[in-house]
Formats: C-alpha cells, sequence, structure tokens
C-alpha cells in the first residue's frame, strides 16, 4: 500500500511541478467530504491515501467536512466559484452535492464545473462507470485522484424527482420502490450469520403479506431525440462594424408580428401496474456516448414471483440494485409521473437514500453533468461504441 502511495505521489507531483504564467491564478478545488462514510473510516482513508496527491498536484485545495446527513446541500448553496467540485464518500454523498449544486438559482452556469469523485462509501455505485475495477481499496482511492488531475470528463444523465411539496431531489443512478429494497435495507440487522445476513433478511421477509404487490398508476413520454453536442469553444467574435450594422438594421426594421407557433400535445401513456419492485434508472451504468437517443430505463417486475426466487433474486439485487430480471416490462421513457394509491406506506431508494414513499415525477436531465472519469475507460466506451 505505501508502495501504491509513493508512486501516485510521484506521478502528482509531476503536474505540481509544471511552470505557469504569474498572470493566472491556481486552480481552486473544492472537496466535499462525508467523514461518517464507509462506517466511520472515510476521513482516514482520504487523509493517507487522497490529500497527499491534490495537495502535490499544485491545486488550490479547500476541504469542507459534512457533520450531519443533508448538511452538503446546505453548503452547495453558499459555495463561492471553484474550477473543480471533488465528491469524497459515497453515494448518499453524490446524491446529496449534486442535488445542492442544482437547487442554485445560478445551476446553469454550475452545473457545467467539473466533478470529481472519490470512492470513499460502502456503496459507491458510480465508481463501476468512472474508474477501472481494482481489489486493493488504496490503488482504487489513488487511481481515482489521480483521474481528476488528468481531467478527462464524460457526460452524465440526472433524475430529477418532484414530489407534490418538497424540492426536487436529484440521482444519477435512479429510484427504487418494492420488496427487494424493503429486504436489502433490514440485510444490516442480522449481522450475526455473516454472509448468511441478505438471504436471511430476504427469507424472512416472506412471512408477511404474500404474495408482496405494489399498486401504484404509472404515466410516461416516449424517449427524446438527443442534439447534436455543442461545440466546447466559443465561435470568435464578429468584427465591430459587422456587429453595429446588424444592430441598426434590426432597430430600424419594422416590428414584425409574430406568428404562434403550435405546440404537439404531449403523447403521455398511461398503465395501472402490480409489481414486487419497481426502479427507475439511468443509462449511466451501461453508459453509451454515441447513443442518438435519451431516456431512462423503468423495470417493472411481475408480481408473481416464487419465495425461493424472491431469496435467490434478494442477493443478486444487492449486487446489482438496478438489475431487470426476465419476465419484467421495460419501458424506456424520458419523464415519468407515478401516482400511489392513498395510505401507500414504505419508502423509495434515491441513489441508495431512503425517502418516504409519495407521488412523484421523475424527469430526465439528459448529460446534465460532466464527471471526470479515468481515460482508459472513456477510450473503452468509445471503442465498444465503434464497434
Amino acid at each position: 500500500d505505501n508502495l501504491l502511495r509513493r508512486a501516485a505521489c510521484q506521478e502528482a507531483q509531476v503536474f505540481g511541478n509544471q511552470l505557469i504564467p504569474s498572470s493566472m491564478p491556481l486552480k481552486k478545488a473544492t472537496v466535499f467530504l462525508n467523514p461518517a462514510a464507509c462506517k466511520g473510516k472515510a476521513r482516514n482513508l482520504f487523509e493517507t491515501n487522497a490529500a497527499p496527491i491534490l495537495h502535490l498536484s499544485g491545486l488550490d485545495v479547500t476541504v469542507v467536512k459534512t457533520d450531519y446527513e443533508g448538511q452538503a446541500k446546505k453548503l452547495l448553496e453558499l459555495m463561492e466559484n471553484t474550477d473543480l467540485i471533488i465528491i469524497a464518500g459515497g453515494d448518499g454523498t453524490v446524491q446529496e452535492v449534486i442535488t445542492g449544486l442544482l437547487r442554485r438559482a445560478d445551476e446553469a452556469a454550475f452545473s457545467k464545473i467539473p466533478i470529481g469523485f472519490i470512492p470513499l462509501g460502502k456503496t459507491s455505485t458510480l465508481s463501476h462507470t468512472l474508474y477501472p475495477e481494482s481489489t486493493n481499496q488504496v490503488e482504487h482511492i489513488t487511481n481515482a485522484t489521480l483521474a481528476i488531475l488528468k481531467g478527462e470528463t464524460i457526460p452524465l444523465d440526472v433524475l430529477q424527482i418532484k414530489g407534490e411539496k418538497e424540492q426536487p431531489v436529484f440521482a444519477v443512478t435512479g429510484l427504487r420502490w418494492g420488496s427487494y429494497r424493503d429486504a436489502g435495507v433490514k440485510a444490516s440487522k442480522y449481522w450475526y450469520l455473516g454472509p448468511l445476513k441478505t438471504k436471511a433478511a430476504h427469507f424472512f421477509s416472506t412471512f408477511k403479506e404474500w404474495p408482496q404487490k405494489h399498486q401504484a398508476a404509472l404515466m410516461y413520454l416516449g424517449p427524446t431525440e438527443r442534439p447534436p453536442e455543442e461545440p466546447e469553444e466559443k465561435p470568435s467574435r464578429l468584427p465591430l462594424y459587422v456587429r453595429l450594422y446588424r444592430r441598426l438594421r434590426l432597430y430600424w426594421s419594422s416590428p414584425s408580428k409574430e406568428i404562434p407557433q403550435e405546440v404537439a400535445p404531449e403523447d403521455w401513456e398511461e398503465q395501472k401496474l402490480s409489481t414486487v419492485e419497481l426502479s427507475i434508472a439511468t443509462r449511466n451504468r451501461q453508459l453509451d456516448l454515441t447513443c442518438t437517443e435519451d431516456s431512462m430505463d423503468i423495470c417493472i417486475e411481475a408480481d408473481t414471483v416464487s419465495k425461493g426466487q424472491f431469496v435467490s433474486r434478494g442477493s443478486q439485487k444487492m449486487r446489482d440494485p438496478h438489475m431487470c430480471p426476465e419476465g419484467s416490462q421495460r419501458i424506456q421513457a424520458s419523464r415519468c409521473i407515478l401516482q400511489l394509491p392513498e395510505g401507500t406506506e414504505g419508502s423509495f431508494g434515491i441513489d441508495n437514500e431512503e425517502y418516504e414513499a409519495m407521488p412523484v415525477e421523475v424527469k430526465l436531465l439528459p448529460r446534465k453533468l460532466r464527471f471526470i472519469c479515468d481515460p482508459r475507460m472513456k477510450e473503452q466506451m468509445l471503442h465498444a461504441a465503434v464497434q
């Protein structure tokens, strides 16, 4: 582990030793660290493996430690300009930071800031998309931190989830509602059973009313066509005489009546559903950079599952929460409204964070945020798209 840290620090020092013009300010990086992630080990993991790399790289680093759940959302509202946002934690920290960022009044400008992710949490779903798999935790953290210095970015979709009263919540992975999620949350209660705790949680949940059905009404709109990507470089400014001529022509031209454009009515589809579990997920897990359509994946699982299937599938769902098993109904949509019957109890899992179940509108914000990834992963995605 020490050899891995030393090699990473030497690589970071190359960035730190680069000369910059005296007129150019240092690049600012704001780190949002959740010390409670990974059962309270996150602070030590960050300070031992990631902090030295960031400080050696020549970045002007500000570390903001969160003290309680939900604090990152409030801190993001007060954040001043920065060149780089770094999230150090797990899924919950990512969800809090992007929610705080996209709730800002000036979110259009702030959502263009590149976001780096240092996976320190117990669940770090996003790291599968951004970084190569690694069995060594130190290697995984140092690779992620070095990737942030290299600055290669990919656009990720975001889901905007809005209840009737609450402010919207934003997610990069998705929303889950159903029996597998409820049983999975209780798995930690059976810690004394060791590796059998997941199976035990799902087995004991079958003692409830069976079959477990979740009923709702779903309205949705189909996928939308992806617009061509805007060039990153700003177009060169036109000469002064051209700009003056255009302004004068606009000023002297007679005001013409605007012809109202007919807005095509939105083609909503509706269906009643009865399911053991419903999930609404982004496509960030299997990212396709050349796709021509933007959509989120809705998976409605059949409610005819047997108890044995429920227990075995529950273990698979712990590894891949948004897995859509055979026999499920799959829908691709750009927007959907989930209506729950009155008196519905239970919870949603939004990016592995628990929220009270209520009627919600879920809207896809395609390619909304730019996350920094390992250059090898981006190359792999582009290579797979060409094939």
